[in-house]
């Protein structure tokens, strides 16, 4: 049975985590969500006195990168026990119980927390041949989806999988891959793009809905604003040898050693929207780009349909400003040049009409 009545606080208090410890994964989490510092407090108030929300974390067409990546969170407060903060009854992929015992869990949680529950889908269902490429239970997934979707609180599409279809819908897609959202329309889907996620983002997505009992501000496809409202291309530390027209044209190149502008080599950043850059990955050190290899835009809708990787952006402006500033400096000239030129014309023009008209014309 889920004790009902067990808090977030009184599990890491028993597992030995001190206050001041909690106070730091508040203040941690806070940040991360985008929060001002006396957010703080209202979250580690909730996590004292409101009761773990049960967590229903079902697995379609996928790889389990999402839940690699969400156990292997940074802050180790974040990684001990935000299983049990979340209360995870039930994910088939981690859980010790399987077969007839783990689907009575399934069961007991959609009828005992009905409305009460989260609902975490990582992968897709496939729709062709009535869904039976991927069978769970001895049933298609897509019906234990609707099922499960039916009497949650709260749906979240974890990676790229659930959120856009991913390498599964990629064309031809045979299986007939599909989101879940084109599946589950009648209820908001939080949208947590990335292959797989980064698990800061999914560990404060899930503390923010424990918190504050709603989902958080939604962008027009249905992902997080807080980290999911700028490109990566804003806030990468390569930016300013993107700007001053600084580029890798080649891999191993003197340019690359320097660690210059990836976008000649393919780099999605600027079209790509996620906090890669930002809060980056292995506990905030690196992230692709730092690693040497351009971004893949992988929580952007289609990427695997979009051409090669390494295929460059022709549709962004480079600007160059160092090593074009002889030309920007020409170019300059001549538009000024010609500016004065219109200018003298249309000033010659006037005098010439005023001299028919018998009134003289000042410029």
């Amino acid at each position: 049975m889920v004790a009902t009545e067990e808090t977030f606080y009184s599990v890491i208090r028993r597992q030995g985590i001190t206050r001041r410890s909690f106070h730091k994964f508040c203040s941690l989490t806070a940040a991360s969500l985008g929060l001002s510092p006396l957010a703080a407090s209202r979250i580690a108030n909730a996590l004292e006195t409101k009761p773990r929300v049960p967590v229903i974390w079902l697995h379609g067409l996928e790889c389990t990168c999402c839940s690699e990546s969400f156990i292997r969170s940074a802050h180790p407060l974040m990684k001990d026990v935000v299983l049990s903060m979340i209360s995870l009854d039930y994910d088939d992929t981690i859980m010790a119980a399987a077969g007839r015992q783990a689907e009575a869990i399934l069961e007991e949680i959609r009828t005992n927390y009905k409305g009460e529950y989260v609902l975490a889908v990582e992968g897709n269902p496939p729709l062709n041949e009535s869904g039976m490429f991927c069978m769970q239970d001895g049933k298609p997934f897509v019906e234990k989806l609707k099922l499960m979707a039916e009497d949650a609180k709260a749906i979240i599409a974890w990676g790229t999988c659930a959120s856009w279809g991913c390498v599964q819908a990629a064309k031809p897609n045979p299986t007939q891959a599909t989101p879940i959202d084109k599946v589950i329309t009648n209820k908001p889907i939080i949208k947590v793009p990335g292959c797989p996620p980064i698990a800061e983002v999914m560990t404060a997505v899930v503390t923010f809905i424990t918190t504050f009992g709603k989902l958080p501000e939604l962008d027009r496809l249905g992902r997080p604003k807080m980290f999911y409202s700028q490109r990566i291309h804003d806030k990468c530390y390569r930016r300013s040898h993107f700007d001053a027209g600084q580029f890798v044209e080649d891999w191993d190149d003197d340019s690359a050693r320097k660690g210059y502008c990836l976008y000649k080599m393919g780099c999605k950043g600027p079209t790509t929207y996620n906090a890669c850059s930002t809060v980056r990955w292995n506990e905030g050190v690196s992230f692709p780009i730092q690693s040497g290899h351009g971004c893949l835009g992988c929580s952007e809708d289609g990427f695997w349909d979009e051409g090669s990787f390494y295929d460059r952006l022709t549709t962004i402006k480079e600007l160059g400003i160092e090593m074009n500033a002889d030309q920007i400096g020409m170019a300059a000239a001549e538009v000024v040049g010609a500016t004065v030129a219109a200018h003298a014309a249309v000033t010659a023009v006037k005098r010439f009409m005023g001299k028919r008209t018998g009134v003289a014309q000042d410029n």
